[in-house]
């Protein structure tokens, strides 16, 4: 397994995946997770359902990878597994698909095993590292994945926990600079758009346990794709990224899951 080997595990203060883990009704967090994650409850109580749509644009956007050829997916922010991952919606459409998994927390180390068991034709890699070390992420990605091919880079709900002042886009900027022409970054992220006294709300909870939420509005988010060919639809809702596709998750009421969500191709 590459990467370093786990760090202790730090329950003093609650961490995104092991939030997303509980909100998915996951066994794999601990009581500051679950203390956090009902007072967002309290603040929204679709946060459980804003999981499960992530989740579903993320089968959704790596079915169609698939289908339109890519073979190597880069996905960063890997969460906790749950059923199915994505190179088990990758190897079903091309068994070859080679899949390199990057968490910063220790946890989904502690439980990688679920993201290695690959078809015997592809292959399936996980390193410990965080999203703002791009060199390292690159460097041990590029034993497993060939960077002379294309590479789908996924960075699901993750960049909302990066500021701009962290350098968000030029993260972004220098991990696409490194894959070649034909390569896509599929993206998902939470925005502020809908509702900006909840928004404020919840970023102030992030802040107060020494965490960073960054939502943006979709502007703002369109400008990650940059340089880009946006597949169709574009910069949209992120259950109205190709549901044709399927996994659709069905949302009470006509208020939409406050986020976008996108594929954009490097020409």
């Amino acid at each position: 397994m590459t990467g370093q080997p786990p760090s202790e595990i730090d329950t003093s203060r609650p961490h995104p995946a092991r939030m997303y883990d509980w909100f998915l009704g996951g066994k794999d967090n601990y009581p500051v997770d679950e203390e956090m994650g009902r007072q967002l409850l309290a603040l929204e109580p679709r946060v459980p359902v804003m999981a499960q749509v992530n989740r579903a644009f993320m089968h959704r956007a790596t079915r169609w990878l698939a289908i339109n050829g890519v073979r190597q997916f880069l996905d960063i922010g890997t969460g906790i597994p749950t059923e199915p991952n994505l190179h088990q919606v990758a190897q079903r459409v091309a068994p070859d698909a080679r899949v390199v998994y990057c968490d910063n927390d220790p946890i989904v180390l502690a439980h990688a095993e679920a993201l290695l068991r690959s078809t015997p034709d592809g292959v399936t890699e996980y390193l410990q590292a965080d999203v703002r070390d791009p060199a390292r992420i690159l460097e041990q990605a590029a034993k497993i994945l060939d960077f002379g091919k294309p590479v789908a880079l996924s960075l699901v709900a993750l960049l909302h926990f990066v500021a701009d002042e962290d350098g968000a886009y030029e993260l972004v900027e220098r991990f696409l600079a490194e894959l070649p022409s034909g390569s896509y970054l599929m993206l998902s992220h939470a925005s502020d758009d809908f509702d900006t006294e909840k928004a404020a709300t919840a970023t102030e909870m992030y802040r107060r346990r020494g965490l960073t939420m960054a939502l943006r509005g979709r502007a703002e988010i369109a400008r990650f794709f940059d340089g880009l060919e946006l597949v169709e639809p574009g910069v949209a809702l992120v259950a109205d990224w190709k549901p044709e596709l399927g996994e659709v998750i069905q949302l009470e009421g006509d208020e939409p899951v406050p986020g976008y969500a996108g594929v954009g191709r490097k020409g």
